[in-house]
């Protein structure tokens, strides 16, 4: 067959297929969006007098009463699908509401942009690390370049913290908590992975699950809603109910569908940057120097431990 003998794809299919990428990127951008500006809003939580708790009951009522309808046509048997009771329960306690009062809960302690850099950036390490003790499987060089990268670059973003700088006194302990978040949601990755669960069908069960703590929570630890104004309680369920339990989720995979895991998983790195624009902005957090550099370095280890080896 010569060139001019070989198939031509329709005009139509080709638009098709680049109306179909920037549909991904777009989804792409839109779910890093969601969650860079996450962090600002779990820190204005804080300033509205609401605790972890408080955030936590609003956020998966918020996200059951959204998800309920699918749960009832999808999720077979009834909360906790095929993965059963007891695997549901542990993915719950590493990703459901124990993970929402840790991560909403160091925001009382430290900026907004601690929360977007020191969790996402150590999540790929841990997932490493983790996956390597347990499985074997040994990463790429390059991907432990990133990882090193990774390393240094929180390394040194939180040093003042830890270092007890005045202008981040008590920082070190929302780093703390943060650390511990990355910890447990990469757990839940790698149990998620290897037991094979739904996505969609995971995220309504843990939303179904977590509620069930919601009187629990209201019981051990006191709630402050009452004293709240209903646009600061309406902030934190629509943004980290609605938004962040379903929206960014939705946004991801459909991302994930189009563009593949791979290029979908290199949005992650955006959301650090998205976070430091949008907690000075709306919040006043500037950066200081030494953040701005361990970002830059933190970035730059996620993109290079994200994207995917080069095929052979």
């Amino acid at each position: 067959m010569t060139q001019l003998d070989q198939p031509v794809a329709p005009a139509g299919a080709a638009r098709a297929g680049r109306s179909d990428a920037w549909l991904g990127l777009a989804c792409g951008a839109g779910a890093a969006l969601i969650w860079g500006v996450q962090a600002v809003v779990s820190r204005q939580s804080v300033a509205d007098g609401l605790s972890a708790a408080d955030v936590t009951v609003l956020r998966f009522i918020a996200a059951a009463l959204v998800l309920l309808p699918f749960a009832l046509t999808r999720v077979r048997p009834f909360p906790v699908g095929p993965i059963g009771w007891k695997r549901a329960i542990i993915l719950t306690l590493l990703a459901g509401a124990p993970y929402s009062l840790v991560l909403v809960g160091g925001s009382a302690f430290a900026p907004a942009l601690h929360t977007a850099v020191v969790t996402p950036g150590l999540i790929p390490v841990l997932a490493a690390g983790l996956a390597f003790v347990v499985l074997g499987e040994r990463p790429p060089r390059r991907h432990l370049i990133g990882l090193g990268l990774i390393v240094a670059g929180v390394l040194i973003f939180a040093w003042q913290a830890f270092a007890g700088a005045p202008a981040r006194d008590g920082a070190w302990r929302g780093d703390l908590l943060f650390v511990l978040a990355a910890v447990m949601w990469a757990a839940f990755g790698l149990l998620a992975k290897r037991w094979q669960a739904d996505a969609l069908g995971l995220t309504i069960t843990i939303c179904l699950l977590s509620v069930v703590t919601a009187p629990l929570l209201a019981v051990a630890v006191p709630l402050h809603m009452a004293g709240a104004s209903l646009e600061a309680l309406a902030l934190q369920a629509i943004y980290q109910g609605v938004l962040v339990g379903v929206v960014s989720l939705f946004l991801y995979a459909k991302a994930n569908a189009i563009l593949g895991a791979a290029r979908a998983a290199l949005f992650l790195p955006l959301v650090p940057a998205v976070t430091a624009v949008a907690s000075t902005v709306l919040l006043g957090e500037w950066p200081s120097g030494l953040e701005i550099a361990g970002m830059a370095v933190a970035m730059a280890g996620m993109t290079l431990a994200l994207r995917p080896a080069p095929r052979r």
